[in-house]
Order: C-alpha cells, then sequence, then structure tokens
C-alpha cells in the first residue's frame, strides 16, 4: 500500500525540532548551572549589567516563581518532581500529535518540555532548582530563574501567540 503521507510527515526528520531544541536547552541549561555552582558559592552575587542585572546563586526548592520554596512537607521534592514529569510527558504527548505543518506551536512546546526537563534533572539529583539570574530595577527584583525558567517562559509566550492566531496566514481563496 502506497504511503500517502506528504513529504516528511510523519518521519524522523519532521520531528527533529521536538528532540534536537528540548536537548539543547538541557545542555545549555545545566552547563549554566554547573557554572555558577562552580564560582559563586550560595546567596553570593556578581554584576553583571550595573543597577539591572546580576548573577545571584539560590537554589529553588518550589515550583515557578519560587512558589511553595517556604512550604515544608514530607516528599515535597518527589511530589514536585512527579508532577513535573507527569507534566512533561503529557505535554511531549501532546506534542507529538501536532502535524508537522503546526510548526509555531511545536516550537513552543519543544521549549516548555527542554526547560522542564532541565529543572527536572536538578530537582532529582539536588533536591532543589539552581537559581542565578537576579534582573533588577532600582529596589524592584523579578524572581531569580535560570535558563530552563527562560526556555518555558519563552515557549508559553509562543503558545499562547500560536493559539491567538497571531501571525497565521489564511488563504482567501476559494
Amino acid at each position: 500500500m502506497p504511503d500517502l503521507r506528504g513529504p516528511g510527515e510523519g518521519s524522523r526528520e519532521s520531528r527533529r525540532l521536538e528532540i534536537l531544541l528540548p536537548i539543547a536547552i538541557v545542555v545549555i541549561d545545566q552547563i549554566t548551572k554547573a557554572m555558577i555552582r562552580a564560582s559563586l558559592p550560595l546567596y553570593a552575587s556578581r554584576t553583571v549589567i550595573p543597577g539591572f542585572m546580576d548573577f545571584t546563586h539560590v537554589p529553588n526548592s518550589g515550583t515557578a516563581f519560587g512558589l511553595l520554596q517556604n512550604l515544608n512537607f514530607p516528599f515535597k521534592t518527589t511530589a514536585i518532581a512527579l508532577i513535573a514529569a507527569t507534566a512533561m510527558i503529557s505535554v511531549g504527548l501532546y506534542a507529538a500529535s501536532l502535524a508537522r505543518h503546526q510548526l509555531v506551536a511545536r516550537l513552543g512546546l519543544a521549549l516548555i518540555i527542554g526547560g522542564a526537563a532541565g529543572n527536572l534533572i536538578d530537582r532529582v539529583v539536588t533536591g532543589s532548582v539552581v537559581d542565578f539570574v537576579d534582573v533588577y530595577w532600582r529596589s524592584w527584583h523579578f524572581w531569580v530563574f535560570n535558563v530552563a525558567d527562560s526556555a518555558i517562559s519563552v515557549g508559553v509566550a509562543v503558545m499562547i501567540l500560536d493559539m491567538l492566531g497571531v501571525g497565521a496566514h489564511v488563504s482567501k481563496t476559494a
């Protein structure tokens, strides 16, 4: 029976983005975190852009934006890791169901998967995530974050833009 799929549809080439981008994010994330662990003691800071950004070595045993950071309960690390792994697998299954032409959605999901995997590795290995990018303006500080968090945030933004149809071109021909 002939293969009726379009060129690359369902082939490995069509899913290269979903494999290589998350791997690249995990590698960059883990390298930057290792560099911070090796060069900055816990809670120490180094100015990168005066008045705007420091690298500050902060462990985060909570979730995104430090939620649950100060809440302690039995098996907290295990519970957060299981929830993160379940979410990552769910996002991966959803990404696998997308058609080849849904490139923007696939890109957003690949960013989310890569970021989730990078933070999950930290959580499983050390029980907390290494955060280090400290962006601020005068006395206002954003939450300290890392490369994985950035990938997740950009991935979510890309997904929202995709859902809103930003950049979509609909043919007006019948």
